[in-house]
């Protein structure tokens, strides 16, 4: 179970200083933070999440592809579903990272270059928002990088906020981590414990272990923020469970930090988050076949017959689904040769020639006795669209057009006839994993 610290505390100090602006003009409140007389409001509490332009580590991180979806779009999915905030926010100074939060549903409060520098704080972005936005009442500081975050964490913070009383509310996690005094030549040649005895090692399993801020959330009231605090007043932490609790550090390569979240997604089948519609078992992909199965390109030979080309690893992936018991089809609005598709041998059923693919899939679904959630689509074009808004699982190649990449719920690292089939299918693999074991619990 998640425990929680219901103690209250003093105000720390604030380690930072207090902002060199000025406070934002103060409004009449009631109790609960209702502007006004007659019937009390309940307090407004805004999920901000900090989203700078310039990131020194890896440019525009926060809006680079994990696991197919873009890092903000975890947490920003989180907090929507969550139904915890009256407004979700997202404070930025740069154009694609507020056109992808707009993407999400989330609102955009474009930042000052003031409060964009690299010697720019936390507290200096969420206090600049706080001036432009007299509504709110108790700001949720998420992280952006914290794509394990769950909506259930939210909803229990902001209740603790709300009902319980707290001024100031932050995340941890737990950890069974031996700490030692380091050395300091000149000073100190040995190092000593500093929370265990060596002669008598506790085992894990006997051990409590120690509290760590883990960074994923702080949730504060205007008036703590305004004095320079996120942390102050009556104060509580929010232990998240391990799993939810990973963070995309700056320095770590980004294939190591994406297989980190997926491995932390395959551990937790049952608290991983995939977003607020309950999965059903894929039982049909159906694929766009230029530009998804293939490049685009197509090749003319001297006698006149088309030539088209695709990668084995997509072959691979269709063969992979198949195993799994998934049926693959293919679609193209353009005349394709039968004869050249055959000659690939997939032995996938597949309508060349169609103007209206909605029609042609939702015949396909009924012929096979499927809901639209037990139905893939992976598409490129304008085309795919309202394919892709209809399906269970929706993804795009890399190079899909950008109307079929705002439809989808996965955007592939491969180009089309470069991979993405395979790594869309190894993605459906992974989500009806988690579906069977839930299945099974």
């Amino acid at each position: 179970m998640d425990s929680v610290e219901k103690g209250a505390a003093t105000s720390v100090s604030n380690p930072r200083g207090r902002p060199s602006r000025g406070r934002p003009p103060k409004l009449q409140r009631n109790s609960r933070g209702g502007q006004g007389r007659g019937v009390e409001k309940p307090p407004h509490l805004a999920a901000l999440i900090l989203a700078r332009g310039g990131s020194k580590g890896i440019p525009l991180k926060n809006i680079k592809h994990l696991a197919g979806v873009p890092l903000i779009g975890w947490v920003l999915r989180a907090a929507l579903d969550s139904g915890a905030f009256q407004s979700v926010w997202v404070s930025t100074d740069h154009d694609e990272i507020e056109n992808v939060a707009k993407q999400f549903g989330a609102q955009v409060h474009r930042r000052s270059s003031e409060v964009s520098k690299d010697s720019s704080t936390s507290l200096d972005a969420i206090i600049e928002f706080l001036n432009y936005h007299n509504e709110v009442d108790i700001v949720g500081n998420i992280q952006a990088t914290s794509p394990c975050l769950h909506p259930t964490d939210l909803q229990k913070v902001a209740e603790m906020i709300r009902e319980e009383g707290y001024d100031s509310v932050f995340s941890v996690v737990r950890r069974h981590q031996f700490r030692w005094s380091e050395i300091q030549k000149g000073v100190r040649e040995v190092t000593e414990p500093l929370n265990l005895n060596p002669a008598k090692r506790p085992r894990r399993q006997d051990w409590d272990g120690e509290l760590y801020e883990n960074g994923s959330f702080y949730f504060a009231k205007r008036h703590l923020i305004e004095m320079g605090y996120l942390q102050g007043g009556k104060m509580a932490y929010y232990e998240m469970r391990a799993e939810h609790s990973v963070d995309i550090d700056v320095d770590i390569d980004w294939p190591i930090a994406e297989q980190r979240v997926l491995r932390s997604i395959l551990v937790s089948f049952r608290y991983g988050y995939f977003g607020k519609e309950k999965l059903k078992e894929i039982k049909l992909l159906v694929c766009n076949i230029d530009g998804c199965l293939t490049n685009g390109h197509i090749y003319v030979s001297g006698d006149q017959k088309e030539i088209i080309s695709y990668d084995v690893k997509d072959a691979i992936g269709i063969s992979l689904l198949k195993k799994s018991g998934i049926e693959v089809r293919l679609i193209s609005e353009r005349a394709c040769s039968k004869q050249t598709l055959s000659s690939l041998k997939l032995d996938c059923k597949m309508e060349v020639s169609v103007s209206d693919k909605l029609a042609v899939v939702d015949e396909w679904r009924k012929e096979m006795g499927l809901c639209w959630k037990e139905v893939a689509y992976l598409g490129n074009e304008v085309s795919d669209e309202e394919c892709l808004k209809r399906v269970g699982l929706s993804g795009a190649p890399a190079d899909a057009c950008s109307t079929a990449q705002k439809a989808v719920g996965y955007i592939c690292k491969c180009n089309g006839g470069r991979g993405a089939i395979r790594e869309f299918a190894e993605h459906i693999c992974l989500l009806m994993e988690k579906v069977n074991n839930s299945c099974q619990k």
